[in-house]
């Protein structure tokens, strides 16, 4: 009984650790997910994500990298000052009808874990 406590209580306390983890992000970003919701077949999208430096370093992004060539991400490639504000660019190139979910990871400098932005929406044809 006493080996099945310890368990549990470990199976309890790592979502705990993995929340702490991810709230070291020296930005904050104002939204994490954008909805493009309906999108005509054929006519690029774009969303920017606002972030601003929480943290009393400069910070540098190393890069943003897209799930697929279909969502290509535009960033800052100069430091961003601590208590400025930067904007990650997110274009998808809607040609194929139907549901989308993409991501962009972004990798800061000397920060462990990355933020994931996601876009979501559907195309729709022509019609």
């Amino acid at each position: 009984m006493k080996k099945l406590l310890v368990v549990l209580t470990l199976i309890a306390a790592v979502p705990i650790f993995a929340q702490n983890s991810t709230n070291n992000s020296p930005v904050e970003f104002k939204e994490l997910k954008h909805s493009f919701g309906k999108v005509e077949q054929g006519k690029p999208v774009t969303t920017e994500f606002k972030f601003t430096n929480t943290s009393d370093k400069t910070v540098v992004i190393e890069s943003a990298v897209a799930g697929c060539g279909c969502t290509k991400p535009e960033y800052p490639e100069t430091p961003i000052m601590k208590g400025k504000t930067g904007t990650i660019k997110v274009t998808y190139n809607a040609a194929n009808a139907g549901a989308f979910t993409k991501t962009v990871t972004v990798k800061f400098a000397n920060v462990t874990e990355p933020v994931i932005l996601t876009i979501d929406g559907e195309v729709v044809k022509k019609g």
